[in-house]
């Protein structure tokens, strides 16, 4: 059974990332590619990492939370690291729970200007 290996360019196309992206992802240790002579190629561990990266960057988290959370994987194993994202999980869903407040109370008072605006020009 042959391991799937995405080139550089490969990569890019399947993420939807720039160029720029992907390197700036390996300078910060986030994927390590295999390379050959000046070509880079992904085998399925960048793949699944590049998924976690972006599924992480969806979610809010910065690319340091994401580094350090990879990193347990590395470190201490599944157990711990499936524990850690449950912490980043909770912080995460607490701050977009207030987020998501606020931007509910700001659609209030706008729709409140703008309803009495358009009773004062009623009248």
């Amino acid at each position: 059974m042959t391991e799937t290996r995405l080139t550089f360019k490969e990569m890019c196309a399947k993420f939807d990332v720039t160029p720029r992206t992907l390197r700036y992802y390996e300078y910060i240790e986030l994927l390590q590619p295999e390379k050959e002579g000046r070509s880079r190629f992904y085998s399925g561990r960048e793949i699944a990492r590049m998924t976690l990266i972006l599924r992480g960057r969806r979610f809010g988290f910065s690319l340091e939370e994401i580094r350090q959370w990879l990193l347990i994987y590395e470190q201490e194993g599944t157990q711990t690291q499936l524990q850690a994202w449950m912490e980043l999980a909770d912080r995460q869903l607490e701050a977009l729970n207030a987020q998501k407040k606020q931007l509910d109370d700001t659609i209030a008072e706008l729709q409140g200007l703008r309803d009495q605006t358009a009773e004062s020009l009623k009248s």
